[in-house]
């Protein structure tokens, strides 16, 4: 839990590693401004091992669990984030239900964030990584979390139970960046945190690698051709909108 003094940032994403193939620089940044950061994932990521295992037993799949809190844990370190939020919803079968939105909804009112990154729910083929970028997941997430962030959060009529019960009261979220969006319309500049936000990403070894040089020149290249569009040395782009 963050003071009531300090504003508050947070990251709500589907698996471990999308915030930081999508988000950490700008997450740092606003560090760097004052803020407290957190992410919030959705999943469990129990299905996020490797591709060619023959091993699915339940055994195995808490393994995957295990190490990518592990490396969730570490990236927040490196981040220099306040915490990391887990939800534990089944990996890969994630879908907006009003459980998840009323999940999201109690850890909206219980943070108090004044900006959230989430996940586009649209699809868009002309960014970088193509059909990568929209895992089913990442639909889902983006769905559940607008939803969550309005009206839901700040409507003591939703989910009345988180008032009354767990005395949660309504909060509105007065700044949304959407990652992956048709219409992005802000560009923030991570030249300055950049190394960083590589380094966060290679916590999560057992998905890219504690080294990766391959994978730090796409990511490099892809920062910077977004920053030339908006005139910036690398940046991340979103679709920002306000609810006043």
């Amino acid at each position: 839990m963050t003071s009531t003094t300090t504003p508050v940032a947070m990251s709500i994403m589907a698996h471990p590693d999308d915030a930081e193939f999508s988000s950490t620089g700008t997450l740092m940044t606003w560090i760097n401004e004052g803020y407290d950061a957190y992410i919030c994932v959705i999943t469990d990521a129990s299905a996020g091992g490797p591709d060619e295992a023959t091993d699915l037993s339940p055994a195995a799949r808490q393994k995957t669990v295990d190490t990518r809190k592990a490396e969730q844990l570490e990236a927040a370190k490196r981040l220099g984030l306040k915490g990391v939020i887990h939800l534990d919803y089944p990996d890969g079968r994630l879908y907006p239900t009003l459980q998840l939105r009323r999940d999201i909804v109690r850890v909206l009112r219980t943070y108090k964030p004044t900006r959230v990154i989430c996940q586009s729910p649209e699809r868009f083929w002309g960014v970088p990584l193509g059909i990568a970028r929209y895992h089913p997941d990442h639909i889902a997430a983006g769905t559940a979390t607008l939803a969550a962030l309005y009206p839901a959060s700040q409507n003591p009529w939703d989910f009345p139970e988180l008032m009354t019960q767990e005395g949660l009261l309504p909060h509105k979220v007065k700044e949304i960046y959407i990652v992956g969006t048709p219409q992005p319309n802000i560009a923030i500049d991570i030249s300055a945190v950049f190394e960083r936000k590589l380094h966060a990403l290679h916590a999560h070894a057992s998905q890219v690698g504690a080294e990766n040089p391959e994978l730090d020149a796409r990511m490099r290249q892809w920062s910077t051709e977004l920053g030339e569009k908006y005139g910036l040395p690398m940046a991340e782009v979103f679709h920002r909108t306000e609810n006043p």
